[in-house]
């Protein structure tokens, strides 16, 4: 009597297991069939988003805004201080 429950108990879980598996691979399906369809129906969704619209309303400053000029500061000052320090 134990060895048939053994016997049902391994065969629903050898059921489950193989359900379990069948619903693991149907997860893995892909909506495209290449990467260039993919990447098309990406670039469209993004431009439908305004992903690539130009931006007019934010003039760029000189050279590009504030970072460069800061940057430079900020290398100018480290400079200066080396020279003081090590000179």
């Amino acid at each position: 009597m134990k060895a048939r429950r053994s016997l049902r108990a391994r065969a629903a879980a050898l059921m489950s297991l193989e359900a379990a598996a069948a619903s693991a691979r149907g997860g893995f399906g892909c909506l495209f069939s290449t990467s260039e369809e993919y990447e098309r129906a990406l670039i469209s969704e993004r431009r439908a988003r305004g992903y690539y619209d130009r931006h007019h309303d934010r003039p760029l400053g000189p050279l590009f805004g504030p970072w460069p000029i800061t940057l430079f500061i900020g290398c100018a000052l480290i400079v200066a201080g080396m020279v003081l320090l090590l000179g």
